[in-house]
């Protein structure tokens, strides 16, 4: 015997409530999410020699790789940030904020220290027309701080 069709399609009346909580609360990080992937995007292109974003436009192969890998390494920052928020959805935003600014300060002074101790110019690494070794370099502080910080913050 089959149940009764009635029964079957009962919604708990506070299903939708939790619903449109939980889509709300998912784009106000994701909206936070985005601003500090911009906010660390250009971070680490105030700290480089010349427009980095222009660079990657361009398609200069340093460029994008070194970019790409600080845009990984920023990621790692945010979702971690994010994911340890507590509290209210207010307290685990601004927490979010928080680390996630807190990160990409120290993600990028580090790759800016790592390239001052190493001796890269990073600035002529970054116009070359072809790949050259240290935009590995680079990218690996890139996303080895980023995991750090990423660490850190847990």
């Amino acid at each position: 015997m089959t149940p009764p069709v009635t029964s079957v399609a009962l919604i708990n009346p506070g299903f939708l409530s939790v619903i449109g909580s939980g889509i709300g609360a998912i784009l106000l990080y994701a909206v936070l999410g985005v601003l500090l992937m911009l906010l660390g995007f250009y971070a680490v292109d105030l700290t480089t020699p010349g427009k980095l974003n222009r660079m990657v436009r361009d398609g200069l192969p340093n460029a994008v790789i070194v970019t790409a890998a600080g845009m990984v390494s920023m990621a790692f920052i945010v979702v971690v940030a994010i994911y340890t928020s507590v509290g209210t959805l207010t307290e685990g935003l601004l927490a979010s904020l928080i680390f996630g600014l807190v990160g990409i300060i120290a993600q990028v002074g580090g790759v800016r220290l790592l390239e001052w101790v190493t001796g890269i110019d990073i600035g002529s690494v970054l116009t070359a027309d072809r790949v050259r070794p240290q935009a590995f370099v680079v990218s690996a502080a890139h996303v080895a701080l980023g995991l750090v910080v990423a660490a850190a913050i847990l």
